[in-house]
């Protein structure tokens, strides 16, 4: 793609960035001062990168992840000037291709020194950088959002090299059972029972996908997709299935909660640990627009998307 096919209404360039970090030494996405965050230490490479060509533009990300929780496949757009851009590419911005195959554009150039100053033994990784096609918007063009959440329960063996993204849980959990809660749970509702709520937020979100397998190693693992998700609303999917797992909910009893809209003490939000933002999806090139349009004519500005 070339650059000017992703210039903005401001006459900026938008840089699409795909990123995968290790969520256990921050405290969320969003940067906060004093605190370790994803965006903080984004922002605080990008102000090195750029240094006396202007502050870099504002990084809006697909899903504002809360402390703890990782990501293998988040999304986030940064818009830069064409002197920033110029900054980035060699030769004087113009793109060109390794005999290897190897793009040097900007956007790449972008990813390589931001893992560079990250250092090879970061927790944030860049995997990808590109011009974003036009209309494109990280968080409101997507269509949706997958997270995997990893449960090693007490009939499944203790990998300590798998802690870090992997709850032990101490009992024994039936999957059938969860599989048939979480297949009750699916569909457009209002899930404040399951959500923080956030003031001027809504809580309506279209579940699309939402079960359960155990793998060869005997970890569980839950599949969730959403068009978005509400404030902490998978760790509680995820709660009330290992509650019914474990044979002290009913899937009946589940589905009356949901419909209370009244969050309940019945089962527990789960830790941040388990959990992993793993794709975000988006429209073909030429429905990125469209998509964002009607997203925020669907959603308040304030509504998270996590």
């Amino acid at each position: 793609m070339d650059a000017t096919d992703a210039t903005t209404a401001a006459g900026d360039i938008r840089i699409r960035l795909d990123l995968a970090y290790d969520g256990r030494n921050f405290l969320g996405w969003s940067s906060q001062p004093g605190l370790r965050t994803v965006q903080g230490e984004l922002d605080k490479a990008l102000a090195i990168i750029f240094g006396k060509h202007g502050p870099a533009g504002q990084l809006t990300v697909a899903g504002r992840t809360d402390a703890g929780v990782h990501a293998t496949g988040q999304v986030a757009h940064l818009d830069v000037t064409k002197a920033q851009l110029a900054v980035l590419s060699r030769p004087r911005g113009k793109t060109f291709v390794r005999p290897d195959g190897k793009r040097y554009d900007g956007p790449s150039a972008l990813g390589r020194r931001l893992n560079g100053i990250a250092g090879l033994d970061a927790d944030i990784f860049v995997s990808a950088g590109s011009f974003a096609p036009p209309g494109f918007d990280a968080r409101f063009s997507a269509t949706f959002r997958r997270y995997e959440y990893r449960i090693a329960d007490a009939s499944a063996p203790r990998n300590p090299l798998e802690r870090g993204h992997t709850l032990w849980y101490p009992a024994v959990l039936d999957l059938d059972r969860m599989n048939a809660a979480a297949d009750a749970l699916l569909g457009l509702h209002d899930w404040a029972s399951f959500c923080k709520p956030r003031e001027g937020a809504t809580t309506v979100r279209s579940l699309e996908d939402f079960r359960w397998g155990r793998s060869v190693d005997g970890v569980l693992t839950a599949t969730v997709q959403a068009d978005a998700f509400c404030h902490s609303m998978v760790r509680s999917l995820v709660g009330a299935a290992v509650a019914v797992g474990e044979g002290k909910l009913e899937t009946s009893r589940l589905i009356e909660l949901r419909d209370d809209l009244d969050r309940p003490s019945d089962f527990k939000v789960l830790p941040a640990k388990g959990l992993t933002l793993v794709e975000v999806g988006y429209p073909r090139d030429d429905g990125m627009e469209a998509r964002a349009l009607l997203t925020r004519n669907r959603r308040p500005v304030g509504t998270a998307s996590i």
